[in-house]
């Protein structure tokens, strides 16, 4: 109890102000650390807007870059499909051309192997391998190399447009992806530390996907801008090439078909020069034909002349001699019988000289009557050879050159040129019995 009655353990006055003194020093220096800590604190504040504000503005900058990269590629992107495109309108005019070059190719060998056909009908003589053949089988074979120069050239074309057509799915593909982007990149840069609704993601920051560098991004685009380049040139080539070889095939076709044709002009002229000639033969034929029959009608009437009077006289004599008995007179009558008889006595020599003379117009006739079985013979040769002449004449002139005419006709009407009109009389065919050649004429 004494215990509990004792003062409990007091300090001194000094240990008092020593205790303030130090809460004191204490509240000040944690005052000051935290004042410190305040300035540090609105320091970094400072400094970390600061330097997110230059962040951002580098994002800025860096994006509006990255846009104006992406606007220049879009740009040549745009030009090079433009440009693609257009070389590929062109090509298929082209193609188009071609084609109708090809097709048109057609008809002129069929008209050559027609031609060629139809002279295999030429017969005797006349079928002949001359100069119109020897340019018909040139003229086929150029066709013929004409139509594979232009269906190669043709399927060069068409695989060229097809890789202008590639060309431009890649450059389309790639525009799409540059638009894509730059829509992206400007939504990007129109956001603002104001603007509504923006977010955190959470993955933003992790590197998904199949991420390029920027080297390949700008390769990607120049492979594409090369190879857009590469099939324009190939194109413009390709046109070149294709200029000259429908300028050259056109000569050369158009100048085979004038030499096809001035072989044709100067075969009928031959063949007519030819039918001309054997014609006017057969005239001269069929007169000395008709002399010949004149001639032996006169050698047939000489005989008979010269054969009368000798058979008269024999005759007078044989029957004067046969009078009976006393009319046997020997009187002025048989006076002049007999000195007729005597006459022909004297003149037996000539008698005979008569009777060679009979054997020789009988020699003459026999002759004449030869003559006139070959020159029979000659007629009918001449007759042949010229109808032969008249179906040579038929199937070059009618069947052939017709033909041809009325291809150039198509042609120069296709041209918009001046049709000629062309006036036909009617043929024969010479197949039948009977020859009509009448000719063309051209107006």
């Amino acid at each position: 109890m004494a215990r509990l009655l004792q003062d409990p353990c007091k300090l001194q006055p000094s240990e008092w102000y020593t205790a303030n003194n130090m809460q004191r020093a204490s509240t000040e220096s944690q005052k000051s650390r935290s004042e410190c800590t305040t300035a540090e604190s609105w320091r970094l504040v400072d400094e970390i807007e600061k330097t997110t504000q230059k962040t951002q503005s580098d994002v800025n900058k860096k994006l509006e870059q990255r846009r104006e990269e992406i606007k220049f590629w879009k740009q040549e992107l745009d030009n090079k499909l433009e440009q693609i495109v257009h070389e590929t309108e062109i090509l298929l005019t082209f193609k188009n051309r071609l084609e109708r070059a090809l097709e048109g190719c057609k008809e002129p060998l069929v008209i050559a192997q027609k031609c060629l056909l139809y002279r295999q009908r030429r017969v005797g003589i006349d079928l002949v391998h001359d100069e119109v053949e020897q340019e018909l089988v040139k003229e086929a074979k150029v066709l013929q190399g004409v139509i594979a120069l232009l269906g190669h050239t043709l399927e060069q074309t068409n695989e060229q447009i097809r890789r202008n057509r590639s060309a431009k799915y890649h450059l389309d593909m790639d525009l799409k992806d540059k638009l894509t982007a730059l829509t992206i990149d400007d939504y990007c840069a129109s956001l603002t530390n104001d603007t509504p609704y923006i977010i955190y993601a959470d993955n933003a920051m992790k590197l998904e996907g199949n991420f390029v560098s920027p080297e390949d991004w700008t390769d990607f685009s120049n492979i594409n801008v090369e190879k857009a380049d590469k099939q324009r040139n190939n194109s413009l080539a390709l046109k070149a090439l294709i200029d000259g070889i429908l300028s050259q095939t056109a000569n050369d076709m158009r100048k085979q078909c004038e030499m096809v044709n001035s072989a044709f002009r100067n075969r009928v002229k031959e063949v007519k020069d030819a039918k001309h000639k054997l014609e006017t033969l057969l005239a001269m034929v069929m007169d000395e034909t008709a002399s010949q029959e004149k001639n032996i009608a006169a050698l047939k009437k000489a005989i008979a002349a010269k054969e009368g009077p000798v058979k008269v006289a024999q005759t007078r004599l044989e029957v004067r001699n046969h009078r009976p008995n006393v009319e046997l007179c020997y009187d002025t009558v048989h006076s002049s019988l007999m000195s007729e008889v005597q006459e022909i006595t004297k003149n037996i020599q000539r008698q005979v000289e008569i009777m060679q003379e009979e054997n020789l117009l009988k020699d003459a006739l026999a002759q004449a009557q030869t003559e006139l079985k070959g020159l029979s013979c000659r007629q009918l040769s001449l007759e042949e050879e010229i109808k032969v002449k008249e179906n040579t004449l038929y199937i070059d002139e009618v069947l052939c050159m017709q033909m041809r005419e009325l291809r150039l006709d198509k042609k120069v009407e296709m041209d918009g040129n001046k049709k000629r009109t062309i006036r036909r009389r009617k043929y024969t065919d010479p197949c039948e019995s009977v020859y009509n050649y009448k000719g063309s004429e051209v107006i």
